[in-house]
C-alpha cells in the first residue's frame, strides 16, 4: 500500500443521507482501486461484525480483495470462515464516490450507525476516522463517547511519560 487511510474528519451527513469522503481518503481510495482510471472510485463499506462495533468499515477495492483471499484460504464451511464470509462479505457492500466527492450511505450502512430517522431528517455529524489500511465512520457523538478512553490509557498500558512509540514491535 503506498499510502495509508491518516486523519480524523467531520463530515456532515444530509437529510438525503449524502456525506462527502474526505479529500485524503479520495486520493487513498483512487489508489486502491484498479478501475478508477476509467469510473468513479470505488471502495468497500463493511457493515457487520455484530452490535458492539458502532461504526463502519471501510477499505479500498484492492484492500478488501487481501481479505477476500485470505478468507479464501480458510477451511470451507469451518465455523470461523463462515462467520467471516458473513461479516465481512455478506454483510458488505461497494459504494461509489460521485462527481462532488460524496457517497449516499445505504439503509444497511445508515442503520449500523444509527443515522436513521430524526437523526436523518435533522442531519448529523460523521467522523472519518484512520486506521492505516482501512478506515472508520462514526456517528461522533457515539465516536466521542467510545473513543474518550483512548486519550488517557491504562496506566498498566502505558506509563506516565512512557514513549507511545514503546507500544510498537521493533
Amino acid at each position: 500500500m503506498s499510502e495509508a487511510f491518516r486523519g480524523e474528519f467531520n463530515q456532515k451527513v444530509d437529510s438525503k443521507a449524502r456525506v462527502s469522503v474526505p479529500a485524503p481518503f479520495r486520493r487513498v481510495i483512487e489508489q486502491g482501486d484498479p478501475g478508477a482510471s476509467t469510473t468513479r472510485a470505488k471502495f468497500v463499506i463493511v457493515y457487520g461484525g455484530g452490535a458492539s462495533r458502532k461504526f463502519l468499515e471501510c477499505y479500498s477495492i484492492t484492500g478488501m480483495a487481501e481479505i477476500e483471499k485470505r478468507i479464501a484460504k480458510m477451511q470451507s464451511g469451518s465455523p470461523s470462515r463462515r462467520y467471516a464470509e458473513h461479516n465481512l462479505i455478506t454483510m458488505s457492500l461497494t459504494a461509489e464516490i460521485d462527481e462532488d466527492g460524496r457517497i449516499v450511505l445505504p439503509p444497511r450502512a445508515r442503520e449500523k450507525i444509527g443515522v436513521e430517522g430524526e437523526t436523518l431528517a435533522k442531519g448529523c455529524d460523521l467522523i472519518f476516522a484512520g486506521s492505516l489500511d482501512k478506515f472508520h465512520v462514526w456517528r461522533r457523538d457515539t465516536y466521542e463517547a467510545d473513543l474518550a478512553h483512548l486519550a488517557e490509557p491504562d496506566p498498566d498500558f502505558l506509563a506516565d511519560g512512557q514513549d507511545m512509540l514503546s507500544l510498537l514491535p521493533e
